[in-house]
């Protein structure tokens, strides 16, 4: 008889946050524990007393390690896959071993609890009727410009994943293709430090910019179009001195404008001429 994969949720900083469910499972249930950092996810064990063995599957043996996970599961194991943090596959490896336990026939069985992207909701005062998840930003600024851009007409609160090190870059290139839209900056959710920063991508970006450093764990939360309100790019002016905010020197920026737009550099030269006539 086939065993059973449970996917079990773990706390995204506060450690009082599993479930007694989850705790039960990792405790009685299981005859091993797939995690991604087998350091991280013991503190997390010898906290509630669990002894169990713990196999690594993360991003870099995740292929190889499914069929070895599928196999003992087919041949009755029963095992539990966790995370470093929160709900294992959102925008974490599990991805493989689900759909190889569904491929043999292995019962997989959901243990919800922790995820910093509903308790990011939860907490940000934005519509939560709908909301578009697409976790980390890509670093590369085109792929996130051409990402950004996809928000513009999305009636939906949209959720989102940057590093502390680009999150002024982020903060700017958002203002520049959404304009001013109403956000949320979570930071550090459940944990000591934790906060909710609010305003527009301009006013976030003045308050990160006024701190020694940025740092932390950040969940980015940009609200959708007002009803009946065309979504508006930021004014050629308002874009071309954010990025000379940023360091560009007047050309780059018209440049770094002009390519976000689709415009020649000669129509960026005009509308800012325009701009200043005005």
């Amino acid at each position: 008889m086939a065993g059973i994969l449970y996917i079990v949720a773990t706390p995204i900083g506060n450690l009082e946050d599993i479930t007694y469910r989850a705790v039960r499972i990792l405790r009685e249930e299981v005859d091993a524990i797939a995690c991604e950092d087998t350091r991280h996810t013991r503190k997390l064990l010898d906290r509630f007393a669990i002894s169990k063995p713990l196999i690594s599957y993360h991003e870099h043996n995740e292929a190889g390690r499914a069929e070895e996970l599928a196999a003992r599961l087919k041949n009755g194991e029963r095992i539990a896959l966790v995370s470093d943090a929160g709900t294992p596959l959102v925008s974490d490896p599990g991805y493989r071993i689900v759909r190889r336990a569904i491929e043999q026939g292995v019962t997989v069985t959901p243990v919800p609890g922790p995820s910093s992207v509903t308790a990011a909701l939860a907490g940000s005062g934005l519509p939560t009727d709908a909301f578009y998840f697409a976790g980390f930003i890509p670093a590369k600024r085109s792929q996130k410009l051409k990402l950004l851009s996809a928000f513009k007409d999305l009636e939906a609160t949209v959720v989102l994943f940057e590093a502390p090190h680009r999150m002024l870059e982020t903060l700017a290139d958002i203002e520049s293709v959404l304009g001013s839209r109403q956000m949320v900056l979570a930071r550090e959710l459940t944990k000591i430090h934790e906060e909710f920063l609010r305003g527009t991508p301009s006013e976030l970006h003045q308050e990160l910019a006024r701190r020694p450093s940025v740092k932390g764990e950040f969940t980015i939360l940009i609200a959708k179009p007002e009803p009946g309100v065309p979504v508006q790019d930021v004014p050629v002016g308002v874009a071309v001195r954010g990025r000379m905010a940023e360091g560009s020197s007047r050309m780059d920026a018209i440049k770094s404008v002009a390519h976000e737009r689709g415009l020649a550099k000669r129509e960026v030269y005009r509308m800012l001429e325009q701009e200043k006539d005005s």
